[in-house]
């Protein structure tokens, strides 16, 4: 049986516990980790959802647009060292990259990996307006004007989408609740 690097677990929960993150935390990390049961039975690979689950937000910096790219490579380096094969570091990085919240999942494990990332704006209104908190935390140095503005923008491609959850599972269970926490969240901040 192959075993990780008896250093990685800390380094994670290192990672995920730096003081300027306020929602990409362990928080997040445990609430994404107890929604993927939801939906683990429909993934080819659950394991490897689990495993970028963990890496997804590993690097972290609202001062970077790499974050993904760098959690993935940090991802990769991990699975190989361990001495699983290639392929599962190429699944584990392109699982990651999917959750850069542009990005279109390209099949099923990672609409589940996705889904669960954003289970939060499916959340009951109380955790989500805590989550719209933490966010603004972390980007307390932008202007509230210009957070405003870019926060409605960014809800605005979330509530604009078909379908904000890909699973049926998911759409079934937090659509409704995530059109409106994204339809109070608009009004305020247009508002």
């Amino acid at each position: 049986m192959l075993e990780p690097d008896p250093a990685l677990y800390p380094a994670l929960l290192e990672r995920y516990s730096e003081p300027h993150r306020k929602y990409h935390t362990l928080q997040h990390l445990d609430e994404c980790l107890a929604k993927l049961p939801e939906v683990r039975e429909l993934a080819s690979h659950p394991a490897e959802i689990e495993v970028a689950l963990w890496f997804h937000d590993a690097v972290y910096s609202v001062l970077r647009h790499d974050n993904e790219e760098k959690s993935a490579e940090w991802a990769c380096a991990s699975i190989q060292k361990a001495g699983l094969p290639q392929e599962v570091g190429n699944r584990v990085h392109s699982l990651i990259m999917a959750t850069r919240h542009r990005a279109v999942p390209t099949d099923l494990d990672a609409a589940i990996l996705v889904d669960v990332d954003l289970s939060i704006l499916g959340a009951p209104r109380a955790r989500f307006e805590q989550y719209e908190r933490q966010i603004r935390e972390e980007y307390s140095y932008v202007p509230t004007f210009l957070f405003s503005k870019k926060r409605a923008q960014i809800l605005q491609e979330f509530f604009d989408r078909p379908r904000i959850f890909t699973t049926p599972i998911f759409f079934e269970r937090y659509e409704r609740q995530a059109r409106e926490n994204l339809q109070a969240s608009l009004k305020s901040a247009l508002g």
